[in-house]
């Protein structure tokens, strides 16, 4: 029997980078998964299939997830698709870089929206659907940075440990109602986002990680899975670092 048989799962942001790489280790080890993009463009129906290929149920919703009204609405018409709602993972975010005197508001407004705003929407639609199950799994997709903070990104740091507090908090409010939550801290993932750094920026992350290597998305969604399954039933309010030991 797979880890995830007979369990529903919401990926946010899983059309591409480590949601994508959640999306398909669920849908591996048994889940059916409903995903959500901005836009279900050719990367997102790709993944569709590359999820069906594994013989489970696989569907991407176009979603602001940044909106609560339409937060609300995707969760609505996945839960009549799928029937029920196991696991939440709350991966969508972006990144507005910056030093602190230079950042703009919109730079901040739109990263805690994206990030930590959405991450509220989903628990917020998500949570009566479990209760009434009876059981339930939410992650949220934090980072190192929320944990450690970073010069440069106080926006991104502020919205991930956001995202841990939220994790925690639920933790408590629910733990009652068999819903669990914890969150993940990746540290330097190998992903189009840090592709970006130059190699030089990459060649300095990689001498501070004591394992020697940026970590892979595939990293993180064996630690997802191990957090969305009864393997963990008795793990919630947690944060679990995925960084190679960098922040020790």
């Amino acid at each position: 029997m797979k880890l995830l048989d007979g369990k529903t799962a919401i990926v946010t942001g899983a059309a591409r980078g480590i949601g994508k790489a959640i999306a398909l280790k669920f849908a591996s080890e048994g889940a059916n998964v409903a995903f959500t993009d901005l836009a279900i463009d050719e990367n997102a129906e790709q993944t569709v299939k590359e999820i069906e290929a594994m013989g489970v149920k696989a569907k991407g919703y176009a979603s602001n997830a940044a909106s609560f009204e339409d937060t609300a609405r995707v969760v609505a018409e996945i839960h009549k698709d799928f029937g029920r709602i196991d696991i939440l993972v709350n991966n969508a975010g972006i990144t507005r870089d910056g030093l602190m005197m230079r950042m703009s508001e919109q730079q901040w407004d739109m990263v805690i929206n994206v990030n930590l705003k959405s991450a509220f929407n989903f628990v917020h639609a998500c949570t009566p659907i479990m209760m009434r199950q009876k059981v339930g799994s939410i992650i949220n997709m934090a980072s190192v940075v929320g944990v450690h903070g970073n010069a440069g990104q106080a926006n991104y740091a502020a919205s991930k440990a956001g995202m841990i507090a939220l994790a925690k908090s639920v933790a408590q409010e629910l733990g009652s109602r068999g819903i669990r939550a914890n969150a993940i801290a990746p540290g330097f993932i190998i992903t189009d986002m840090t592709a970006a750094l130059s190699d030089e920026v990459r060649t300095e992350w990689a001498k501070k990680i004591p394992l020697r290597r940026g970590g892979t998305p595939e990293d993180v969604a064996n630690i997802a899975t191990f957090l969305a399954s009864d393997m963990a039933s008795y793990v919630s309010g947690q944060v679990i670092q995925v960084d190679g030991g960098m922040n020790m």
